[in-house]
């Protein structure tokens, strides 16, 4: 028979709880078997089961014929039992050339890598077992290949039992490294192997393991009081790092140098076989926590090496960002009194270490220079053997011409309309040897750090010009390597918006200078700009003209409040990331907050998106109504409501919508077409505004948000006394209005220490578009806009001059009181003061 059959298969339903293929077993079956009897089969030998003359009354009958087995435990015994002829073999007795024909080794899982396919198609996956003896060595690799490696990727997990039979015992290539035994255990299906799993009941979800109210104390050791062959927990500051690299085995390998308060160094070399595992760290200043790390002595200095459960989180080294820890693992412990160690560390790691700045832009390369480049991936070949090409681009135009590796365009994986287009802002990148590996794997559109890559100046024999070079070679020196970042890093974050923000037509249209004058022109522009800005004021007052200059010292012993015209010098401002100087502001309750990321956009779109539209609801007397569902796994239902004027509806560009069920990425492609749209869900009577977390209105490349103290939101069909309008603007204030929203206005906030030679005070900048004539709404999606802020920032306080020579600043400042519980403190702030039209 080609399948069971429909009324075969209805029969087995009445005796069997599950009717499952082996290949679909998903994850942990193991502890279904404990309450249900299951039936197995495996896909491709469904034409070998007669369901009438071979149907088993018990699936421990067919289990027996299966190379992989799971087992259960019933009155201390294993069930089904072992093959009686099987004996166990303790890992002190494993040696080449003995004979373990009839033995079989026992260990719980502490590792396990991803199901993976060797050069000949051949499945591989790989586990590392313990054993419960004390010795030194107690762990061991098991290798498993071809059938036997996909069914045992599907259902074996940490922690539990596994019992290896008929396997060949081999030396282990990675011993001297990873420090496990001297061997390690190669099974296949194909030479007679089998593998019984045993896996431990769980009496809680990984929920409430997570969120259990007693959780275990740790103990962190300090570094200086670090001995020879103990296992600690620590805490410490990333001095130095080399990216994951693949060594001479099968695992991944980091190495970190970490100090403390105790300014003692500790080097840990930490080995995985799963990259994710491995610590995320990003950049020198990173903070990390590790769980149950082996300290060993090596020529008078300690240095830390991965045990069995070693477990770590990596933290943000920066003071003030948010204590967010980054891991692999869905189960951790994290107390609050460690998110007072991570800022102590955060904070003596600011005062007593050199953290390097943000990484370099493409724009700002130059030759003979060694950078850190964070990145997209959009393409990506092979060379040779040792060589691997990464296509990569970060929305800034290389100011030299640049080497493009010779390839076959076949050979060229990515997107080819996209190459194509991005062919003038993309660079090559060639990676060497034990880069090879994981440059291979990288997938396209990822976001990638690449850390020390080299330019090199160089020239072709028949080029008169000459061309610049990306190279990251072989070997980990100075932290040589390839990182992966996620979706969340903040980087990335900033990264996507300003690639997204990159008009294409732009970079083209350069083609027609060449770098060395375009380098040449902007050198002399720059010289002349700072000749210029030394003598002349780069800012322009707009009102209060009758006031005179006073000097700062003056300014700071006079009492507040008052308005002062001044003329000083921009030492320094806060913060040196432009994008973190937008806030929102309510000008009902004067609060400030932070400008939702995008992730908080989507998970509340998510959430949203449980609750059904209400057919109900739909195409009323001023909106029409399209539904329908999403063709993927999830089968999203999505409604659409268009806004109708005079029973019609309008052009897309004048039309309001309303969206349910969308996600982020549609309702931003909507914007690109329609005027505006409001993300809304179905209750019983009406439609209702999301959550004011989420913006309650979208213009264009604008998120409108608010203020949830201030705002009573009011029932969508307030929209329609709007579209009964004879021109309906759909102005955000009006449709705040209508609705209840307080609405939330972008705001720059920024810190100017302001100098004048008889003194120094720090002056806040609170402005929507006045100072810098740039809309702060609109700036974080726009790039241009952004561009322009950068460089009027440099004009303004130039890195790398010296105070004699930064330009002059005319501003008017108001001071003002603020009391902190008892104590009052003077504000300055600037006001009626913008940047001069030749600057921006």
């Amino acid at each position: 028979m080609s399948l069971i059959s429909e009324g075969v298969e209805a029969g087995l339903h009445d005796c069997f709880d599950y009717i499952l293929p082996l290949g679909t077993v998903t994850p942990r079956v193991a502890g279904a078997f404990q309450e249900h009897q299951v039936w197995f089969w495996r896909p491709e030998e469904a034409d070998t089961i007669n369901a009438t003359d071979r149907c088993f009354t018990c699936w421990s009958q067919y289990k027996a014929t299966m190379p992989v087995q799971l087992l259960k435990i019933i009155k201390g015994k294993y069930e089904p039992p072992l093959p009686s002829h099987l004996q166990r073999e303790d890992l002190k007795h494993l040696h080449a050339g003995l004979d373990h024909t009839n033995k079989y080794f026992q260990g719980v899982v502490i590792l396990s890598y991803p199901l993976t396919k060797l050069g000949d198609g051949t499945d591989f996956f790989k586990i590392v077992l313990q054993d419960n003896s004390c010795a030194r060595i107690d762990s061991i690799n098991i290798l498993i290949y071809g059938k036997m490696a996909d069914d045992c990727a599907k259902v074996i997990r940490n922690g539990d039992t596994c019992i290896v039979a008929g396997f060949k015992l081999a030396k282990s290539p990675t011993a001297r490294e990873d420090g496990r035994h001297g061997c390690h255990l190669e099974v296949s299906e194909e030479a007679g192997s089998a593998i019984y799993i045993y896996a431990q009941p769980s009496t809680t979800t990984a929920s409430e393991t997570a969120s259990a109210s007693v959780a275990p104390k740790y103990v962190y050791t300090p570094l200086d009081h670090l001995k020879d062959g103990t296992i600690v927990n620590l805490y410490g500051i990333v001095k130095f790092f080399k990216p994951p690299y693949v060594s001479k085995g099968t695992d991944y390998c980091s190495v970190v140098t970490l100090v403390d308060q105790s300014n003692v160094k500790l080097t840990c070399t930490l080995f995985n076989g799963n990259l994710d595992s491995l610590p995320k760290i990003y950049k020198i200043g990173d903070i990390v926590r590790f769980h149950r790390i082996k300290i060993r002595e090596y020529n008078g200095q300690m240095q830390g090496i991965t045990s069995a459960g070693f477990a770590s989180l990596t933290f943000d080294g920066t003071v003030g960002a948010p204590v967010i820890p980054r891991t692999s693992s869905k189960v951790y412990t994290f107390m609050d009194e460690e998110e007072k160690t991570v800022e102590e560390l955060r904070i003596w790691a600011a005062s007593n270490l050199s953290i390097s700045g943000p990484a370099a832009k493409l724009s700002g390369v130059r030759p003979m220079l060694f950078f850190d480049l964070t990145c997209q991936l959009v393409g990506k070949a092979q060379v040779d053997g040792s060589s691997f090409l990464l296509k990569v681009w970060d929305g800034t135009k290389c100011p030299y011409p640049t080497w493009r590796v010779p390839i076959e365009a076949r050979d060229l994986e990515g997107e080819k309309v996209l190459l194509h287009r991005l062919r003038n802002l993309t660079v090559d990148i060639l990676v060497y040897d034990n880069h090879v590996q994981l440059a291979k794997s990288l997938k396209i559109g990822s976001f990638l750090r690449i850390y020390s890559i080299h330019t090199k100046q160089a020239s072709a024999e028949n080029e008169d010009v000459s061309h610049v070079e990306f190279h990251l070679h072989g070997g980990t020196c100075y932290g040589r390597g390839i990182g992966v970042l996620p979706e969340s890093h903040p980087d990335v974050k900033e990264l996507k918006t300003f690639l997204e923000s990159v008009e294409l037509a732009d970079s083209q249209s350069m083609d027609s200078m060449s770098s060395l004058e375009l380098d040449s022109t902007s050198n002399n522009i720059a010289d002349l700009e700072s000749q210029r800005c030394q003598q002349l004021s780069v800012t322009v007052l707009t009102d209060h003209q009758d006031l005179s200059n006073t000097v700062l010292k003056t300014i700071r012993n006079s009492r507040a409040p008052q308005q002062y015209r001044i003329r000083a010098k921009l030492r320094t401002f806060k913060p040196q990331k432009l994008y973190q100087s937008i806030k929102l502001h309510c000008s009902k309750c004067n609060s400030l907050q932070e400008v939702p990321d995008g992730d908080t956009f989507d998970l509340i779109l998510q959430g949203s998106a449980v609750t059904p539209p209400n057919p109900e609801l739909h195409s009323t007397s001023w909106y029409e109504s399209v539904m329908w569902t999403t063709q993927d796994q999830k089968q999203r239902k999505i409604t659409i409501h268009f806004v109708k004027h005079d029973e019609m509806l309008l052009y897309p560009e004048d039309t309001l919508l309303m969206i349910e069920g969308g996600t982020s990425k549609e309702i931003w492609k909507l914007t690109r077409r329609f005027k505006c749209v409001i993300p809304v869900r179905s209750t019983k009577n009406d439609l209702e505004l999301l959550d004011l977390s989420a913006p309650f209105l979208l213009q264009g490349k604008v998120k409108y948000y608010g203020c949830k103290q201030c705002s009573t939101p009011k029932p969508i069909k307030n929209l329609s006394s709007l579209a009964a309008e004879p021109r309906p603007s759909w102005e955000p204030t009006e449709i705040a209005q209508v609705l209840g929203i307080e609405p939330l206005q972008y705001v720059f906030i920024m810190k100017f220490t302001l100098v004048d030679g008889t003194g120094a005070l720090n002056a806040y900048l609170f402005d929507y578009e006045k100072f810098f004539q740039i809309p702060a709404s609109e700036i974080l999606s726009n790039n241009f806009l952004q561009q322009k802020m950068q460089m009027t920032m440099n004009t303004l306080c130039p890195p790398g001059r010296k105070l004699d020579d930064l330009p002059w600043l005319e501003c008017f400042i108001k001071s003002y009181n603020i009391t902190d519980g008892k104590k009052q403190q003077v504000y300055y702030q600037i006001f009626d003061t913008t940047v001069a039209e030749d600057v921006v």
